[in-house]
């Protein structure tokens, strides 16, 4: 089964407002991070292998997963037999978690990088830490494995506010913009599909995949985007925080696919 890379190391500095104590990807969304939250989806499709680029606040990611039935589970400490724990009604999520420290200042390209040996030279989904979708993953390696490119992006059509993908013939994206401005254009909405051979397009710590090796695999006709007409958020901004909040709150989160 395919490794899932999740990229958690960043700053998050348009939500300091929480990203100053943790992390973004473990701001929290129904009491739980939003990163469980991308995990969850992935789980869902059957993708349990996971591979976490720390960076910023590492630490409170690793001390979460070490932690996680004490988060998850209710509990008994009983002092009398030198502070025996049990635990109640917890549930084992299928989950293998690995945590590598990617480096504070490096981009998300390098991140991606430092992971290679991890991947064992196979094709593996990769996302950011901070979005969410009701995207079916199966259909997307479906559609990444009929169209035998080196990266498959998922693109949709939000306001204008993330990198734009210029798509061509037979969905091959024919160039690749950070932010551009405009409304109705496809852009990069993070769940994507790679095969090792992005890893030759990274340069080091100091790459950014999506100014390099995105727009160098659109010259070779490598970038093709699964286009996603349904649901998606990221949680940029406090306002982004709270919208996802309340759809979680009214009990119609579209992302939430899991039971």
């Amino acid at each position: 089964m395919m490794k899932v890379v999740i990229l958690a190391g960043g700053f998050g500095t348009r939500i300091s407002e929480e990203s100053h104590l943790k992390p973004k990807p473990m701001i929290e969304i129904g009491g739980m991070p939003i990163l469980w939250h991308i995990m969850k989806i992935y789980s869902f499709y059957g993708f349990n292998d996971f591979i976490i680029c720390l960076g910023y606040k590492g630490i409170v990611i690793k001390e979460y997963f070490a932690n996680y039935f004490l988060h998850t589970s209710d509990i008994t400490f009983d002092f009398r037999h030198g502070n025996e724990i049990t635990y109640h009604n917890h549930y084992n999520e299928p989950w293998k978690v690995t945590l590598i420290d990617t480096g504070v200042e490096t981009m998300t390209g390098g991140r991606i990088k430092r992971i290679q040996p991890y991947v064992d030279n196979k094709t593996f989904l990769m996302t950011y830490g901070d979005g969410v979708s009701n995207i079916n993953i199966k259909d997307l390696v479906e559609y990444h494995k009929n169209h035998r490119k080196i990266v498959t992006v998922s693109a949709i059509q939000p306001s204008g506010r993330y990198g734009s993908i210029n798509l061509g013939d037979g969905n091959l994206v024919n160039s690749f913009h950070e932010k551009p401005k405009g409304d109705g254009i496809w852009v990069n909405a993070g769940f994507f599909v790679m095969e090792p051979g992005i890893f030759d397009y990274i340069e080091g710590d100091d790459s950014y995949l999506e100014d390099g090796p995105l727009e160098k695999l659109t010259l070779k006709n490598e970038l093709i985007a699964f286009k996603h007409e349904k649901f998606w958020q990221s949680m940029d901004t406090l306002r982004d925080r709270n919208l996802l909040e309340n759809l979680w709150k009214s009990g119609k989160a579209p992302w939430k696919v899991w039971e």
